[in-house]
């Protein structure tokens, strides 16, 4: 079982077209290319930590439909574009505004907002969020997980950590220099 993440699908959300670039004339292309590219990626018994803004204007039927099309086990957390239908639908295993929680021995703090700072930063955690479809300069150990960053599809943290090479403090002269944690 691999854990992926992903937010910011908006589906059926034509506003999303113009305002990030997605390149499709109408919301049906895109919908389907998500779902393409997710259950490409996802399998049966794999878990999807959805970060918010997961469907727009839908009824909460067309969400249930949805989120069966989709592979994996589902978790939202919720999104400022997430109405009554995407929040009541069965097809959640959880709903949450907030969720911290452990992959592979990393602590990872998750929420559709990034935050300033959040709970063990200090100590390796990582935050990973949505909103802001990759416009956001990120801070080090806080990552964008829309789909507007990851090409429509939802990514795993190995992706998420290989993405950004080390930070390493400027050398002073004369100064060991090692590598920032």
């Amino acid at each position: 079982m691999t854990v992926f993440f992903t937010s910011d699908s908006h589906f059926n959300d034509h506003r999303v077209i113009f305002m990030y670039g997605r390149p499709f004339d109408s919301t049906g292309p895109m919908d389907e290319a998500m779902v393409a590219r997710w259950n490409e990626t996802v399998g049966p018994d794999d878990t999807v930590w959805h970060l918010g803004d997961f469907a727009v204007r839908l009824t909460e039927r067309r969400v249930d439909d949805l989120l069966m099309r989709l592979n994996g086990r589902k978790h939202l957390i919720t999104g400022n574009n997430d109405g009554p239908a995407v929040l009541k639908s069965a097809g959640w295993e959880t709903v949450s505004a907030y969720a911290e929680i452990t992959v592979d021995g990393t602590h990872l703090v998750l929420c559709h907002y990034a935050f300033r700072t959040w709970n063990g930063m200090h100590r390796k955690s990582i935050n990973l969020h949505g909103h802001s479809h990759g416009r956001l300069a990120p801070m080090l150990r806080q990552f964008d997980v829309g789909v507007d960053v990851w090409n429509l599809a939802p990514v795993t943290l190995p992706q998420l950590l290989a993405s950004r090479p080390a930070r390493r403090a400027p050398a002073k002269k004369g100064a060991v220099q090692l590598p920032l944690p």
